[in-house]
């Protein structure tokens, strides 16, 4: 989303930054695996508790002000999973412990957890995406080798999502030097099969990284989820080949909404896959032909925006304190709270700034009456900022 210029009323506070013991990564993923709640109330609940284990105590009565049960995460189906995660060589990372990528855990609602499998610490580098056509010309796969071979010498680390053609190619010319593969599925799932021996190369030399846990089978609709990742990682997109509907643009959309610099390689105009390509440099894409096109756009910011992103990421925390045991509902926002904050929601998304001035509520109460909507499936969310009722 694009930075305001004005002092906003609700700001969601960044969470916290620290290691976590064994305890609080398996409340971590209790609390991320029960239902209802998503990647914005994930840190909403952990920010007014406190952290994850007290989160998952008080969920249940929590949940219940709204006027409806969650169902919590069985203990012994997380114990599963991390077990799961450790067998096929991956370990879970959460947004609030070291290790996140820096540049995703600043995009709007990041993914409470990522499973990383080789070698974590490309994903704290600076990376820039490679995407394209599956159908790749022999032209299209020979500039994506330049590309991704030049860019990773000059010290960036190489994304894409390690499908046919021009993703493919970026891997293996930047294998040497630094690639990481965002997967829709498990990092022990191999897709597409005839690519079992380079993801089990990057596995081991570059980074798998995934959303999903193990034994994941992705569907058609995790492949936008997995292209929101490629972007959310890196500074910027690079387009080499797309047809005018392809996935490979919403990739390059999800760039642009994360204020991620979108490049696109030029094809000749007779060739449908050159037609994406084409479109996004008519619609405002940075045109680029070789490596340094990329870097003299990147350069001003690739020292200084990838080091402010952790820096602020780990100095701008101050949690709110977990509630002392003497805390009593009548502390809490209401029904009446709850019903001027459902009276001011339609089916149209609205900024919360906007529910706050409606209201005349302080932006705690209307923060927390949202955690319970959210949990009771009153509202939707798009995005942390946004919100509407929800639709029945």
């Amino acid at each position: 989303m694009p930075k305001r210029d004005t002092p906003t009323l609700f700001t969601p506070a960044p969470l916290p930054v620290s290691l976590l013991d064994d305890a609080e990564r398996l409340a971590c993923l209790r609390l991320i695996r029960s239902s209802q709640v998503g990647p914005v109330t994930f840190r909403e609940l952990i920010n007014h508790f406190g952290g994850a284990a007290n989160a998952l105590k008080a969920l249940p009565s929590f949940a219940r002000r709204a006027g409806r049960a969650v169902d919590i995460c069985p203990e012994e189906d997380a114990v599963a999973e991390l077990r799961a995660a450790r067998k096929v060589g991956a370990r879970p990372v959460f947004t609030i412990e070291p290790g996140y990528p820096p540049a995703l855990a600043a995009v709007d609602a990041p993914p409470p957890l990522l499973y990383v499998k080789g070698r974590p610490e490309l994903l704290a580098a600076p990376c820039v995406a490679i995407v394209g056509s599956r159908q790749a010309s022999a032209a299209g796969t020979k500039l994506s080798r330049l590309f991704a071979r030049e860019l990773a010498e000059s010290g960036l680390v190489i994304v894409s999502g390690l499908a046919r053609g021009i993703d493919a190619a970026a891997h293996e010319a930047s294998l040497a030097y630094g690639t990481v593969a965002v997967l829709a599925g498990g990092v022990d799932i191999i897709y597409p099969p005839e690519h079992e021996t380079l993801q089990a190369r990057i596995g081991e030399e570059g980074c798998l990284l995934t959303e999903q846990p193990p034994g994941f089978v992705p569907r058609a609709k995790d492949f936008p989820r997995r292209n929101r990742l490629i972007s959310g990682i890196s500074l910027g997109v690079i387009v080499i080949e797309a047809a005018r509907r392809s996935g490979t643009l919403v990739t390059a959309r999800f760039a642009g909404e994360q204020g991620r610099e979108v490049f696109a390689v030029p094809g000749h105009p007779l060739d449908p896959r050159a037609e994406g390509t084409n479109q996004l440099l008519k619609s405002g894409a940075t045109l680029v032909t070789e490596a340094r096109d990329v870097l003299d756009v990147l350069a001003p910011q690739l020292a200084r925006q990838h080091k402010g992103l952790t820096e602020d990421r780990l100095a701008s925390f101050t949690p709110e304190p977990a509630p002392e045991p003497q805390t009593t509902r009548a502390s809490e926002p209401g029904d009446r709270e709850r019903e001027r904050v459902l009276a001011a929601l339609g089916p149209n998304p609205i900024d919360i700034d906007e529910v706050v001035r409606a209201t005349a509520l302080d932006a705690r109460e209307v923060r927390i009456v949202l955690m319970e909507l959210d949990l009771a499936g009153e509202i939707a969310r798009h995005g942390s900022q946004m919100v509407s009722r929800a639709v029945r």
